[in-house]
């Protein structure tokens, strides 16, 4: 597609970039507004989203870098080059949690209501995300014949060029928009604190599952069936169901 939005002499500003950063602002939005309905401070939310952001950025980075060590080893240098793609969903999000985890600790916020305010956001930054990762060309698929697969021919994208591909990008960018407004829907009857993060939990580990399947980028195998973000997706789709038994029954601390 078109990796580089706009070229200004020496300094190029890559369009993967620009939508990560527009999912940022835009998650942070709609969490900020939410906070105010529940009646926690908005300051703090914006606190949290700042600590998260840092947080997801390098815990993404480090899990794409492990994930590719062989390209990272012969090239040192490219690991910092976050602008031009290259971030592992998973790795943020493990390294959130404990930011997330421990940033309520210290000032005291309600875990599970404050999780439930930001639940929405995060699907639908992912939806804008992922559109970063379709101009940039990374996490593309597999070759197919469908009518809707896609020829990326732009030499500086990270995705294989002159073949139809699986537009796996936008397949995440839809499973998230999809989560987003289902979340939505469940936050008008929400019966317990917790139920809208875990149950974004439960549905993203599904999406991802499947979508895996279509990619054809390197994301490691294991066992040589499931890439490591589907064993990562089994892991959090069992916990998301215990979760959501136990916050159910009032046995979850």
């Amino acid at each position: 597609m078109h990796p580089i939005l706009l070229s200004i002499g020496p300094i190029n500003i890559y369009t993967y970039g620009v939508f990560i950063a527009s999912a940022f602002f835009l998650g942070i939005g709609l969490a900020v507004k939410e906070a105010k309905k529940e009646g926690i401070d908005p300051q703090k939310i914006l606190d949290l989203s700042f600590y998260i952001l840092i947080a997801a950025i390098v815990g993404s980075r480090i899990f794409y870098v492990i994930i590719n060590f062989r390209y990272f080893i012969e090239n040192p240098l490219e690991i910092i080059k976050i602008w031009s793609g290259g971030l592992v969903f998973y790795g943020g999000f493990v390294i959130g949690i404990v930011v997330v985890i421990y940033f309520f600790k210290k000032n005291n916020m309600p875990l599970w209501k404050t999780a439930d305010v930001i639940a929405p956001s995060i699907p639908i930054g992912q939806a804008v995300g992922r559109l970063g990762c379709f101009f940039a060309g990374c996490c593309y698929g597999k070759p197919t014949n469908l009518p809707w697969g896609v020829t990326f021919s732009d030499p500086n994208s990270l995705a294989k060029l002159g073949v139809p591909l699986h537009p796996t990008q936008l397949y995440s960018s839809l499973n998230g928009l999809i989560i987003f407004f289902i979340l939505i829907i469940i936050r008008r009857y929400k019966r317990f604190d917790g139920e809208l993060i875990w149950i974004y939990v439960l549905l993203y580990s599904v999406g991802r599952f499947i979508i895996e399947f279509f990619r054809s980028d390197d994301r490691g195998i294991i066992l040589d069936t499931l890439s490591t973000s589907q064993v990562i997706g089994i892991i959090l789709f069992i916990t998301a169901i215990t979760m959501l038994i136990k916050l159910k029954d009032g046995k979850a601390k």
